[in-house]
């Protein structure tokens, strides 16, 4: 965000609804990812912006693409982190291709992840998300095993990733918990959010680790390399970076900065 306004733009970052400092939904097992595109649109008119740039990471590019579908007129551009275009719902992410026991299946299981966290503080959780994430394998756990425990207790937080970054990750979810954060994304992911013509005509640029567990994906290796994304966003630049994990924007901000402000200039 400083880089953005360094360069003369506003940016404007705000905590999902259940995340951050953010008040939880009033029924949180309701929560989806419509809420979330909802909130985009909301927080634009708040502020009096006619247009923008979207940037999402992970599961926030989900509301991205949904705000630059339904709403186009909106969106100035979309610029995503990790994840390429997919529409939540049966057909967009399709649980049945995956590992049975990988993490996304896992957490999408009520009380599962609850369960799973439950045997730690906030701070483990976290740090042995961070640890799993910026691994280039998808987390998939053994017969008797959960996701937590795919991480060694002895493993160092990687180097970008700093005790005092924890700390305020670790507070954060303190204070909001996971209920939220496993409903969205995780247990709305294969509901329809009525999307018909999934395509975004904006300019769109995605930036991937070349060691980002997500191009582990079945299908998404091709998905992307072989182009079949720009069936969706035609107007769409990838840009790979060769040592980047899951986490490009904290392990290599300079370069995502650039990348990101390369595109808007030109956009």
């Amino acid at each position: 965000m400083i880089a953005m306004a360094n360069a003369g733009y506003r940016a404007v970052a705000f905590d999902f609804r259940g995340y951050g400092l953010s008040d939880h939904p009033p029924e949180p097992e309701r929560a989806n990812f419509n809420d979330l595109a909802d909130d985009v649109v909301a927080l634009l008119d708040s502020l009096a912006i006619d247009k923008a740039f979207l940037v999402g990471k992970d599961f926030g590019a989900f509301p991205a693409f949904s705000v630059a579908v339904t709403r186009p007129e909106r969106v100035l551009g979309v610029i995503t982190l990790g994840v390429p275009f997919l529409i939540p719902g049966p057909l967009g992410v399709q649980f049945d291709l995956l590992p049975k026991r990988y993490y996304v299946i896992r957490w999408a299981e009520p009380g599962r992840a609850e369960a799973d966290f439950g045997r730690f503080d906030v701070k483990t959780v976290v740090r042995n998300i961070y640890i799993l994430f910026c691994r280039s394998e998808l987390q998939v756990a053994g017969d008797n095993e959960e996701i937590m425990d795919l991480v060694d207790p002895s493993t160092p937080l990687p180097p970008w990733f700093t005790e005092e970054d924890l700390d305020v990750y670790a507070t954060l979810y303190q204070n909001s918990g996971f209920r939220t954060a496993l409903q969205v994304p995780y247990r709305c992911m294969q509901l329809d959010c009525g999307i018909t013509n999934p395509k975004v005509i904006a300019p769109s640029l995605l930036i991937m680790g070349e060691k980002d567990y997500v191009m582990k994906s079945p299908g998404m290796e091709d998905y992307i390399r072989k182009g079949i994304v720009k069936q969706f966003m035609p107007n769409l630049d990838i840009i790979f970076m060769s040592e980047g994990n899951h986490f490009v924007q904290e392990q290599l901000p300079e370069q995502v900065n650039e990348l990101i402000l390369s595109f808007l200039t030109k956009n």
